[in-house]
């Protein structure tokens, strides 16, 4: 039975998040259907990550089996074609039976954007994390390195997180200005659930001078989710891509060129 991964691109402001829930409207149910026209058999996909309600995807990666045979190229032109305008597939490859989205994955990449500046957008109203104070990018990028490596994240995750461990690898957080934006990109091994929002949260409050930058290193020690501060929108938080490893020989996603050489180490290394 052929194995096909797809690569997912969505702007979730009119979803109730991926995963299916009834009576709501979620990227599963769509992406499913579309594909099952597709095959004309039922299709269940497997994801790379579960996004929140209103979260977007640069590249959420999926992949499902099926009976039938189909080109690449069907399963990416039929794909669209019964998709919503909000949802695209970017691409499919067939791959061995040992894939899987979630558990073959060895690294997350997500971007957090805020746009800074006093006046709210009108036309980025849900791609966007609005934020009137002035923030130092500076100082969050500082704030930000203490939470860089293997840490029990417990002060960065849901109350309800239902994960096993609290601990994962980190392995860059980069903190920039492009003009009236602010942009936070992060590489984990994995992310517990509302990881990158928390964070986000806790680097706005620092980045606003409410909170010193060693907040960040405290909130880690105290390992306490009612210590760490607010959960930042859904707005602004984009999965911007998921690393295999090479030997999957997937497409990479455009955004990883965009990344700086010091922060993206970790992909290098791993696409060798």
């Amino acid at each position: 039975m052929p194995r096909i991964a797809l690569g997912l691109e969505y702007d979730g402001s009119a979803f109730a998040g991926w995963q299916w829930q009834l009576n709501q409207r979620n990227v599963q149910a769509c992406v499913e259907e579309a594909l099952s026209r597709v095959a004309a058999e039922p299709i269940t996909v497997q994801c790379a990550g579960r996004t929140d309600a209103g979260v977007h995807a640069l590249e959420q990666v999926v992949h499902f089996d099926t009976n039938v045979q189909r080109e690449t190229r069907s399963w990416v032109l039929g794909g669209n074609a019964n998709l919503p305008d909000d949802v695209r597939v970017l691409w499919a490859r067939e791959v061995d039976g040992e894939f899987h989205a979630r558990f073959s994955a060895i690294a997350r990449y997500y971007r957090y954007v805020i746009l800074n500046r006093p006046m709210k957008s009108a036309l980025y109203r849900k791609q966007v994390t609005w934020c009137f104070n002035p923030l130092d990018e500076a100082n969050m990028q500082e704030a930000a390195n203490h939470l860089i490596g293997d840490h029990d994240f417990t002060s960065f995750r849901a109350q309800g997180c239902q994960s096993l461990s609290p601990c994962r690898i980190m392995h860059f957080i980069r903190v920039f200005r492009d003009n009236d934006r602010v942009i936070i990109e992060l590489s984990a091994n994995a992310f517990l659930h509302h990881m990158v929002r928390n964070i986000a949260g806790v680097l706005m409050e620092i980045g606003m001078g409410r909170k010193p930058t060693d907040w960040a290193k405290e909130l880690l020690a105290l390992r306490d989710r009612t210590k760490g501060g607010v959960t930042a929108p859904s707005d602004g938080l984009y999965l911007g891509g998921v690393y295999y490893p090479h030997s999957f020989r997937l497409p990479k996603a455009p955004i990883f060129e965009l990344l700086p050489p010091n922060a993206a180490r970790f992909v290098h290394e791993n696409r060798k």
